[in-house]
């Protein structure tokens, strides 16, 4: 306990102030470069220029005076003066506030329209969100000076013209860019566990999305003003931009264009001004990617779905009794360029009340997999048929996800693999906990932060009044696991879906999160299905042991008759893959020959024909189907309800070898 509990005391004390500080010292260490110094002394002195200009100077530059019109550089005018005898300097140095102020409105306008548009498909029905995909696609396609051109002319000439035609042109980047953005953060764990939770469509991309996203969106809209602004002066200077009596960078510069061959003062200082003003941007953007960790625009598109075929039919129901979770001839498939992919096939199980049942397999045979089909979670394109798929009674495929959301909502929790993206790194643990209460329960913040420390005290995590204001971060792996447990008891979980909760986790902290599993099982009667490559763990925790391979249930059978009455080769190969202390170190350790097949090519016989000893002409053949087993000595039917396999050869004495021999052991 004393790992799991203290192991973070330094880092707690300083909480919030640690996270700022780090921050902060990354800021100061990018101001320090050469880069970074002069990017902020640039925005600084530009913005100093901006305020006070029009107060200092803005009479002066309007002052004409007919007896000094069009003359050069003078020491009465350091840049000349224009048609109408004002000086040139004023106006440039005036100019600079109109100039900053419309490139940041076409910035703000294009930025949050680009927001809208790139996180509207997670928000909007399939088919409209196609749509506004479809859209966007097209309109980065062409370049952001010709659509600003292009609108320019839809919305007339003028400043309001000019600012809504930037801030459109400029919007479609910004869209592609959130795009790839959510999409990077809408497979994390905490992501699927909000919307297992029941939480909305919109308030998923509020809460969970869109902070996350923040950093790489600010840096890039910063960058993205120096292009606004440039292309600001490139509109005025056409004539399209600012009109009279108003004037910007872009309308200075146009006006002196007429006579830079006789002076070139007056056209170059403005396209200086624009110049320097735009680097400041594109260099207060490269040292906050700096500073922040991140990149600027990256523009990736995504290869279109395509279609999955239709699942094979269910074969006979299972009897469901009083079970939790119900799951027949379950098909998880995804497009491939040959057709459908299918790495889930034909599974089928029961979990009942109170039972603890555990899912092994090697990487790949498709437990997770599962488990998320199971949740909800697969997203299009791939496509999720059973013959039954049933939680409490519910049809989870055929009910609307409106009418699921409060049963998943708070009856069915899930335990990821990795706790640390289990949770938003931007949010405290507390206002995690809590959103699910809000949800569901209706209730009110205080009452649901109230219950969230209560819950976060039930999972043993010391201090919960304190630990429910920080964030993930400033938690240890165990503390951060059983918070995640914790998270699952807001509501009233009837079934705990576990997908290796103690991996990356230490003997001690993997033998405390077990433990608490055990517990919740016990106090509240709630189902747990357990998935996890160790054998061993899944033998001493689970009621019964579900042995998967390419995508099926091997072997079904009780967890007692694991190590003594396995029959399937390949559960056998398992459990004698597993060295214990009484394991010959003078000997290579056993292991399984050969690799799982591919889910794009499986055999047409039996998987696991091909690294079987037991294999023959019909394995190669015909895929075997899961039947009812019993031991010699043992013809109870109770037994042969509780014992399947799916093997034509099924071993029948328990020191039978079960794989082949591999240098020099026995696996």
């Amino acid at each position: 306990m004393g790992t799991d509990q203290g192991g973070r005391t330094g880092t707690d004390q300083g909480g919030r102030t640690g996270k700022t500080s780090a921050r902060r010292s990354r800021w100061w260490a990018v101001a320090r470069t050469p880069v970074g110094a002069c990017a902020g002394g640039l925005l600084l002195a530009i913005t100093v220029l901006a305020v006070l200009a029009p107060l200092l100077w803005g009479d002066q530059a309007a002052v004409v005076d007919t007896s000094a019109i069009q003359q050069g550089p003078s020491e009465a005018h350091p840049l000349g003066t224009d048609s109408l005898g004002r000086d040139l300097l004023y106006r440039v140095l005036v100019a600079t506030r109109l100039s900053l102020l419309l490139a940041l409105a076409a910035t703000l306008l294009g930025v949050s329209l680009g927001i809208l548009l790139g996180a509207a498909p997670s928000v909007l029905p399939r088919r409209t969100g196609r749509l506004v995909t479809a859209v966007v696609n097209i309109a980065v396609a062409f370049p952001a000076l010709l659509l600003a051109l292009f609108f320019a002319v839809v919305f007339g000439v003028g400043a309001k013209g000019a600012v809504l035609a930037i801030g459109l042109a400029t919007a479609p980047a910004f869209a592609r860019l959130t795009q790839t953005l959510s999409a990077s953060v809408a497979g994390k764990d905490f992501v699927a566990a909000a919307r297992v939770a029941g939480v909305g469509r919109f308030r998923l991309l509020v809460r969970h999305v869109l902070p996350n996203i923040a950093e790489p969106l600010a840096v890039n809209a910063t960058i993205g003003a120096g292009s606004a602004l440039l292309a600001f002066a490139g509109l005025s200077f056409l004539g399209l931009g600012v009109q009279a009596p108003d004037y910007d960078w872009g309308r200075l510069l146009g006006e002196g264009l007429n006579r830079i061959y006789l002076t070139p003062a007056p056209a170059l200082a403005p396209c200086v001004a624009v110049v320097v003003t735009g680097l400041a941007f594109n260099l207060f953007g490269e040292a906050a990617a700096a500073a922040l960790g991140v990149r600027t625009l990256s523009r990736r598109t995504a290869p279109a779905p395509a279609p999955v075929a239709a699942p094979a039919a269910a074969p006979d129901s299972l009897e469901a009794g009083e079970a939790v979770l119900a799951v027949e001839d379950l098909r998880v498939s995804f497009p491939g360029t040959n057709g459908p992919i299918t790495p889930v096939r034909g599974v089928s199980f029961l979990v009942r009340s109170g039972e603890a049942v555990g899912v092994v397999g090697e990487s790949g045979s498709g437990k997770s997999l599962t488990a998320m089909a199971v949740s909800g979670l697969v997203e299009p394109p791939g496509q999720v048929s059973a013959g039954r798929l049933e939680f409490l009674g519910t049809p989870l495929l055929d009910t609307p996800q409106r009418a699921l959301r409060p049963l998943l909502g708070t009856s069915l929790a899930l335990v990821f693999q990795d706790p640390m993206t289990s949770f938003n790194p931007v949010r405290g643990i507390g206002r995690q906990l809590a959103e699910v209460a809000e949800e569901h329960q209706q209730l009110g913040r205080k009452a649901a932060h109230e219950r969230a420390v209560d819950r976060l005290r039930a999972v043993r995590i010391p201090a919960p009044e304190r630990r429910a204001r920080q964030y993930p971060y400033e938690f240890s792996g165990g503390m951060r696991q059983r918070a995640m447990i914790g998270m699952g008891l807001m509501g009233d979980p009837r079934l705990i879906i576990a997908d290796e909760p103690t991996t990356a986790l230490d003997v001690t902290v993997q033998r405390q999160v077990l433990r608490l599993l055990g517990e919740v099982r016990a106090a509240r009667d709630t189902a747990i299905l357990l998935i996890s490559h160790d054998v061993t763990v899944v033998a001493q925790t689970c009621d019964r042991v579900l042995v998967m391979y390419a995508g099926r249930i091997v072997e079904d059978l009780p967890a007692a008759d694991l190590y003594e009455r396995a029959r399937h080769p390949y559960t056998r190969a398992l459990l004698a893959a597993v060295p214990d202390l009484g394991t010959d170190r003078d000997r290579p350790l056993a292991v399984i020959e050969g690799r799982p097949p591919e889910p794009d090519r499986m055999p047409q016989g039996c998987a696991f024909a091909p690294r079987c000893p037991r294999a023959d002409s019909r394995c190669l053949a015909e895929s075997p189907e899961p039947e009812p087993v019993a031991r010699r000595e043992d013809r109870r039917e109770s037994h042969k309800e509780t014992h399947r396999v799916a093997c034509w050869h099924p071993v029948e004495e328990a020191g039978e070898p079960a794989a082949k021999t591999v240098a020099g052991g026995t696996a």
